[in-house]
């Protein structure tokens, strides 16, 4: 490999390092804020099929990293609600009215509360910002959606994001 080249693969580590650090600093600070166990980036890879791509954690044993969701629970109508700004905040997986595939997946991951907000780019669904809150329920305040709403935003507009 020329040192041109070899200089050009370096320069594209250096920069993803650098954008993933502004991700995971991002999820990290806004699990700290919330006081949750778990709060996940969710990227959509094709239509409604999705996997954990960054998370921070109170503690390892919460983690889903690299998880994908139940297909048949995320469909283009739950889609299209969370592209016109969506945001859905559970205090209580157990008493909350939700379709039992949708229950039985955040069963499956440790999950008691749970808030999710869109995070788009260029009109289209990119992912979900989503934190959980595992040992307990969680009482959403305004403050915690505004934070999550504002996060999504910014990271909507990463390199990160925007170059996927």
């Amino acid at each position: 490999m020329s040192e041109r080249g070899l200089q050009r693969v370096i320069e594209r580590i250096a920069g993803t390092l650098v954008r993933d650090f502004i991700v995971q600093t991002s999820v990290k600070d806004l699990r700290e804020v919330l006081k949750v166990d778990r709060v996940v980036l969710y990227y959509f890879y094709c239509e409604w099929e999705g996997r954990v791509t960054f998370e921070s954690l109170s503690s390892d044993e919460f983690s889903i990293l690299g998880s994908t969701g139940p297909d048949e629970c995320f469909n283009h109508e739950y889609a299209q609600m969370y592209l016109q700004g969506r945001v859905r905040a559970i205090a209580d997986i157990e008493t909350e009215p939700i379709h039992p595939c949708h229950r039985d997946f955040l069963r499956s991951f440790q999950v008691r509360a749970n808030l999710a907000v869109p995070i788009v780019k260029r009109e289209r669904l990119w992912g979900l910002l989503i934190a959980h809150h595992c040992q307990d329920t969680h009482s959403w305040l305004a403050s915690d959606i505004e934070a999550m709403q504002k996060t999504a935003g910014t990271l909507a507009m990463t390199p990160s994001i925007q170059e996927s």
